[in-house]
């Protein structure tokens, strides 16, 4: 298998002004800071050509959309520089989300975690599988959902993100997550995500781009000092995860 670290990626299509941006890595679709990189740059970069109209950001594999942070490289962080640099992963993409000036759709075919909850929040229009639980378990392991919190909470208000947060080891059904306001429309089968979603990317692509990008911005209003705010929380994370007592949970956590 070699080092987990150095493993998953993002692969990226683009056909008839739809831009297709899929992550994958083997460990439930984790992300190493490696691919949040990627990932951030992609998002970007997919913004800013002229050919694309409109982005469906999916993962690969049929279960897990999303486990969140890399385990592997949690344990491995032994200064503040490190940690916070490894936090600014999530927050980094969580932003080239929020400036992409085209809409993204996003597609959640199983369970999200921790980051895989903010990623589905930092899109613009989200639909999933009934089997796409979800679950904030940063308290669980010692740290907290700072970086991913105001993107998470933006979506779906104070009271189900910190009841999400404080309930850290229980999952919540796709359900939940919709009537919070997470998931648009929740599906029985992936095929059946999947035709919604061709039908609206198909939409979109032949909607007014101007328009689009200017109800992004309308969309995002009051975000604008995230840039800052997310590295801020990353700290946060980062100082935490350098204690002995998160150490311990998290290699109690992954012994389970």
């Amino acid at each position: 298998m070699g080092n987990p670290i150095e493993q998953g990626g993002v692969n990226v299509s683009i056909e008839n002004n739809i831009a297709r941006i899929e992550f994958h890595h083997p460990l439930s679709n984790s992300l190493p800071g490696k691919v949040l990189q990627e990932l951030a740059n992609t998002i970007t970069k997919v913004g800013e050509n002229d050919t694309v109209t409109v982005i469906i950001l999916k993962s690969a594999g049929e279960r897990a959309f999303c486990a969140g942070a890399s385990f592997d490289e949690l344990i491995s962080i032994d200064d503040l520089e490190t940690g916070k640099v490894f936090f600014s992963g999530f927050a980094n993409v969580i932003n080239a989300a929020r400036k992409c000036p085209k809409l993204i759709i996003g597609r959640v075919q199983g369970k999200a975690v921790g980051g895989g909850v903010g990623m589905a929040s930092a899109v613009d229009y989200c639909m999933a599988t009934k089997f796409a639980s979800v679950k904030l378990s940063e308290l669980a392991v010692g740290i907290g959902p700072f970086v991913v919190g105001p993107a998470v909470e933006r979506k779906i208000g104070m009271s189900a993100m910190s009841q999400l947060t404080i309930d850290a080891t229980e999952w919540q059904t796709a359900q939940w997550a919709k009537d919070k306001g997470l998931y648009t429309e929740i599906f029985d089968s992936v095929d059946e995500m999947d035709s919604a979603i061709e039908k609206l990317a198909n939409t979109l692509s032949k909607s007014n781009p101007e328009a689009m990008q200017m109800l992004k911005k309308v969309f995002w209003e009051g975000t604008e000092h995230w840039d800052n705010l997310l590295l801020e929380r990353a700290a946060m994370s980062g100082k935490l995860v350098l204690s002995d007592f998160t150490r311990n949970a998290i290699n109690k956590f992954k012994k389970k």
